[in-house]
């Protein structure tokens, strides 16, 4: 084996010594947390008194005994299908607006529709939200003017879940950068050669733009899909999981079932299942990719 030299041992202390703090914070605080969340889930905890051993017992339960268990998968699956698709559809079309418009303010513009990616997600735009679609909020006094009446949004089962998924869909900034920036790396030469055979704005659009950005597609998909499963704020502070349970959030359920009613074994069974399906979701989508998404690499150019 071939002897270190002493500036060869000097670098690679100061690089362990350098990249520790990283190593100290991943073990801590991801590593330790999921070995523990692990075997609690096969125990019962209450955070009061050791864990006790149980077996499978939690996740027996939560499969065949926990009707709430299946009304917070449905609602959470409810509002990552609609809020998914709608968010990715808006952020790709104001960033191809964007795109297509050169213009001094663009770059105001871009702040001023990343700002509710900021702050959507706060507890004071959540306390708004709930005041806006209110008996008697703004919705139901812009309604009165036009001779309509207003209902109770937030309290009928049939539309609380959609007041959340209009407050998720109009955090669209985030993506929408993403999308403006992958726009802009589409060589000009294809769209010159593509106008000059006589095609169209939306043969364009269909035949060269969204191909191009396929990847940026998968990842914006797969991003904003893991976020819609972790929902939490909007469910917790602005309608508390009602009514019905229509909005009760896999996440709030989870949270409730830990720090309300103590049950840390239950809440870990409920963490690592929510886990595991984000993965297999993840993957299956990782799978489905490789038939619409575009690598340039792949096809030799």
């Amino acid at each position: 084996m071939k002897k270190l030299t002493r500036k060869r041992k000097h670098d690679l202390l100061m690089g362990y010594i350098f990249v520790s703090p990283w190593i100290i914070g991943f073990l801590a605080f991801i590593v330790f947390p999921l070995i523990t969340s692990l075997y609690l889930s096969f125990t019962s905890y209450d955070i009061l008194s050791s864990p006790r051993i149980v077996g499978f017992a939690n996740w027996i339960r939560m499969f065949t005994q926990d009707q709430r268990f299946w009304n917070a998968t449905k609602a959470t699956f409810k509002f990552v299908i609609f809020e998914v698709p709608l968010r990715l559809i808006f952020a790709f079309l104001v960033a191809l607006i964007f795109s297509l418009r050169e213009s001094k303010l663009l770059n105001l513009y871009r702040a001023i529709y990343y700002i509710p990616s900021l702050i959507g997600g706060s507890v004071a735009i959540a306390v708004v939200w709930r005041q806006v679609w209110g008996v008697d909020g703004i919705i139901n006094a812009l309604l009165s003017i036009f001779g309509i009446k207003g209902m109770n949004w937030l309290g009928d089962p049939r539309t609380a879940i959609w007041t959340l998924i209009l407050l998720a869909v109009w955090q669209f900034g985030s993506p929408m950068l993403i999308f403006l920036a992958a726009l802009k790396q589409v060589p000009r030469e294809l769209y010159e050669a593509a106008y000059i055979d006589g095609a169209g704005f939306w043969k364009r659009l269909a035949t060269i733009t969204l191909p191009m950005i396929t990847p940026v597609i998968l990842f914006n998909l797969i991003n904003q899909m893991i976020h819609g499963f972790m929902a939490f704020t909007q469910s917790y502070i602005i309608t508390q999981g009602g009514p019905l349970d229509s909005t009760l959030f896999y996440a709030v359920y989870m949270y409730r079932k830990g720090f309300n009613d103590f049950e840390m074994g239950y809440a870990s069974a409920l963490a690592w299942f929510m886990l595991a399906l984000v993965g297999i979701l993840t993957i299956i989508i990782f799978k489905t990719s490789r038939r619409w998404v575009y690598y340039e690499a792949e096809e030799g150019v």
